[in-house]
């Protein structure tokens, strides 16, 4: 029988990143993320919220991006997998388990760091001007035949 373990989180950093480096000269970065649930209370109609922290650490090159661009308050898109570590507790000596979150992929929400209201990973609306060679002379856009080119460009997804 076949098993999925996926995690898909969007969330905001509680703290800002740790991160270290392994012997082997691999980067380890470990964030925090707080997702928050909201719904009105059936029985008595008010707003409620619950919010749940989840721990998440990058390995390698997206463990360096994440380590150096994200910040305290930081939107954050994470795709990853549970998993459980085992250790012993330094003072009782016990096993003690940890579960958490190998990030896989990362994207960053919300506007860039030090201003701006752009989304950081928002591609630019125009392409570029035409460079050298270009002649002057405006684009002119093919048209082509067919029933999208009729429908307007209010589609929400």
């Amino acid at each position: 029988m076949a098993s999925v373990n996926k995690v898909i989180l969007i969330g905001n950093l509680g703290r800002d990143p740790e991160t270290r480096y392994l012997p082997s000269g691999d980067a380890v970065t470990n964030i925090s993320i707080a997702t928050t649930d909201k719904w009105k209370d059936k029985a008595s109609g008010e707003m409620k919220e619950a919010t749940e922290w989840h721990r998440v650490a990058f390995f390698g090159r997206l463990a360096e991006i994440a380590g150096e661009y994200l910040k305290k308050g930081s939107q954050v898109y994470v795709e990853g997998s549970l998993r459980t570590r085992k250790y012993q507790d330094k003072e009782t000596g016990k096993d003690r388990y940890s579960t958490e979150i190998r990030g896989d992929e990362m994207k960053m929400l919300g506007p860039r760091p030090g201003g701006g209201s752009e989304p950081i990973n928002r591609e630019p609306r125009e392409p570029a001007a035409a460079g050298a060679g270009g002649g002057g002379k405006p684009r002119q856009e093919q048209k082509k035949g067919g029933a999208f080119d009729t429908m307007d460009d209010d589609i929400p997804f």
